[in-house]
């Protein structure tokens, strides 16, 4: 898939409206438009990576992505009652978009384990 192909580079690159939560240079944080909590923030890397196998090479990222999730989450009050960052990483995890992003969510009470 290429950038132009991607739902989440058009969102990244403001081609697409989203509910915006935050941003830096590297990556972009809104608001899932199918939420599985009732908070779920997608963290996405600016730059196209299909999965968490592409991020390997690139620990700077992902220190920013999961840092970003963590200020997320304080920042929407969800440090005391708990909160889940999930990647899913590749179909058969149940990743449906082809672009690495993660799943912040949080304000309901998760089991163990998921899925």
């Amino acid at each position: 898939m290429s950038p132009d192909d991607c739902l989440f580079c058009r969102i990244a690159a403001g081609e697409i409206e989203a509910d915006l939560v935050a941003e830096e240079d590297d990556w972009i944080a809104f608001r899932d438009i199918s939420p599985q909590a009732p908070t779920h923030v997608l963290v996405v890397p600016r730059r196209h990576l299909a999965t968490l196998d592409d991020l390997e090479a690139d620990e700077p990222l992902a220190g920013a992505l999961f840092g970003a999730a963590a200020r997320i989450a304080r920042d929407e009050d969800l440090v005391e009652g708990g909160y889940r960052v999930v990647v899913n990483c590749g179909a058969g995890a149940g990743q449906s978009v082809f672009h690495l992003h993660l799943h912040l969510l949080g304000g309901r009470r998760f089991t163990w384990p998921p899925g």
